[in-house]
């Protein structure tokens, strides 16, 4: 993988882990300033427990995202890379247009698809 794949691929998981805590961790109104929502939504039980959810599955993607750069084999570099920043791409579209929010597709697409394009291009 090139520098700039490294780099980008990084962000990612960065990101990803960033996400994590704030949905697992971040308060009520912390949740509803980042995501748009309703503070009154996000104050709901079952409203936390979900963002505490989608927070762990966000965690997965960027550990896998570290773990398979910078501890597991060179030869799986590549194409554990490449899943997991598709994965992120498609989360990120999904959850524009279901949310009908499209700083989504910016926030958090922007660098997926930036690391998938420097993927693709620089292998």
């Amino acid at each position: 993988m090139s520098l700039i794949s490294t780099i980008l691929v990084t962000i990612v998981a960065l990101e990803a882990l960033g996400i994590m805590f704030l949905e697992m961790f971040g308060s009520p109104t912390k949740l509803a300033q980042a995501f748009s929502m309703p503070l009154t939504y996000t104050q709901l039980p079952n409203a936390q427990i979900a963002m505490k959810n989608q927070g762990l599955y966000n965690g997965f993607i960027g550990i896998g995202l570290l773990i398979n750069r910078f501890i597991f084999p060179t030869n799986i570099h590549y194409y554990g890379s490449l899943l997991f920043v598709i994965f992120v791409v498609i989360a990120a579209v999904y959850g524009a247009l279901s949310a009908k929010n499209p700083k989504i597709i910016l926030m958090q697409g922007t660098p997926a698809i930036l690391a998938l394009l420097a993927l693709l291009l620089f292998k």
